[in-house]
């Protein structure tokens, strides 16, 4: 009976860590320092979009470029993405990109089909094994960095926001404009 009950216990065990280390979605853990904040020089990193391309954060020195962490099961991401594409918009033409990076590990099933319900046209990476968004720091959703045309972090931004409001706007207006 007692071995009976140490190997239930045993596959009980086994069974819950094989499904804790098949979550896709970065957890803060111990070997996480910490975040990058304001003022922070931006980490660089090299990631693929839906189309193929790679970019490098920084081949985009001199530009304004607004890091939005994202997933397609997040609503606030998915409510603040309008006006993602609304202040891509309004800014195309000037020194600014937006990476809106998708941390999720099957991302690059999930974002097509996302895409093809809900399309944008500013570009999407795939961060699949977590890379950047441990880089960052990241584990909240929408995460986004704000990073100055010097390469620094101009604002970390935790939550969905309006992109699109006069006010933001202007402060990337501002920001361009050095």
């Amino acid at each position: 009976m007692r071995r009976m009950v140490l190997l239930i216990v045993a596959i009980v065990l086994v069974g819950g860590a094989v499904y804790l280390s098949s979550k896709s979605s970065f957890q803060p853990s111990q070997e996480l320092v910490s975040s990058v904040v304001s003022g922070d020089m931006a980490p660089d990193f090299q990631l693929e979009d839906t189309k193929g391309n790679q970019v490098s954060l920084s081949d985009l020195r001199g530009k304004v470029v607004l890091v939005n962490f994202w997933a397609t099961w997040c609503p606030p991401c998915i409510e603040e993405m309008p006006s993602m594409e609304k202040l891509n918009e309004v800014m195309a033409g000037n020194d600014f990109v937006m990476l809106a990076i998708n941390t999720e590990g099957n991302g690059r099933t999930v974002v097509p089909a996302f895409l093809e319900k809900t399309p944008y046209t500013f570009p999407i990476f795939f961060d699949d094994n977590g890379v950047v968004q441990k880089l960052y720091g990241v584990y909240k959703f929408p995460e986004s960095f704000i990073i100055r045309k010097d390469g620094t972090v101009a604002e970390k931004i935790i939550g969905p926001l309006d992109w699109a409001s006069p006010d933001t706007i202007a402060y990337f207006k501002t920001l361009i404009k050095g």
